[in-house]
């Protein structure tokens, strides 16, 4: 086993794995590592033990926990990335280039300065980079980055009111499909499903796991099932509930029982005649005001 630390260099960010050697690191501490693109300032989130195997890369040391003029120092670098920020703008009009500007950081030891931007397509700056080159005197890199990584570096507010997760504790991207707002009976109204990148929604995937849990075992509009009160098809299902509502063939067609899904057994026949009955399901206003009668009961 290798004792290592887990560095995070900004809020939210993925966390890198050190050597801290002889140093007796704690976890909040800030430290000075060493990394591909130089010296860097970060804090310790966890420490902990790995396998060899589990250590895909060579680990790079911890150099020293952060004094206070090492904290000063990196306070200075966000203030000159603050300037170059307004210089970057102003270069770029020059060169009359389509970019939007996100961020722009300097390593610590200013031996690099990056900008991020976004844009629509391929972007030539390589005279932008020069001229900015001779500006700071620096080594100038320059990434286009795409939607979802703009809107965890800008933040803001999702639509449930909260700080959105990717700018406040998501680490990384977890890819999200149609098919979970699907399995969730979410509407599939775009603009209620997507997140300020303009993206499917990150949370979508959080409950993911449970309703496919659920959707194993619960059965299929159309399909026949045995009650206690004899066959029936399923003409409608409450996924959170773990319920479904069931049409008997010898009940009146607007006669609905409903049933917890412990309490049916699955024959997975399906009704051929149910296509035509499907103008016998209520609406959606009624179904939600079903709902809640569900919940009071």
């Amino acid at each position: 086993m290798i004792d290592v630390v887990g560095v995070r260099f900004k809020k939210s960010k993925k966390i890198y794995y050190f050597d801290p050697l002889d140093i007796d690191v704690k976890e909040n501490d800030d430290v000075i590592v060493e990394t591909i693109r130089g010296q860097e300032f970060g804090q310790v989130v966890l420490k902990k033990s790995l396998d060899q195997d589990e250590i895909k890369s060579e680990l790079k040391p911890v150099i020293r926990i952060a004094t206070l003029e090492d904290q000063n120092k990196n306070i200075d670098n966000r203030n000159k990335a603050r300037e170059a920020l307004i210089i970057f703008d102003r270069e770029r009009e020059k060169h009359n280039l389509d970019m939007k500007l996100i961020d722009c950081e300097y390593t610590f030891d200013n031996s690099k300065l990056l900008f991020y931007f976004t844009a629509d397509g391929r972007i030539d700056f390589r005279d932008l980079v020069r001229d900015l080159a001779s500006i700071f005197r620096t080594r100038i890199e320059l990434r286009q980055i795409g939607v979802r990584d703009e809107a965890k570096i800008v933040g803001g507010l999702g639509c449930c009111g909260r700080e959105t997760c990717c700018s406040s504790f998501l680490s990384s991207f977890n890819p999200v499909s149609i098919k979970m707002a699907k399995d969730q009976g979410l509407s599939l109204n775009p603009s209620k499903i997507s997140g300020l990148c303009g993206r499917l929604m990150c949370c979508l995937k959080y409950e993911q796991e449970g309703y496919e849990c659920i959707l194993k075992k619960t059965p299929r509009i159309g399909e026949i099932v045995e009650t206690d009160n004899g066959p029936g098809t399923v003409v409608s299902t409450y996924t959170i509930q773990e319920m479904v509502k069931v049409l008997h063939s010898d009940g009146d067609e607007n006669e609905y029982d409903v049933y917890n899904l412990e309490d049916i057994k699955r024959t997975h026949k399906f009704n051929k005649g149910y296509r035509m009955s499907k103008s016998m399901l209520k609406d959606e206003d009624a179904k939600e005001e079903e709902l809640k009668q569900l919940e009071e009961e």
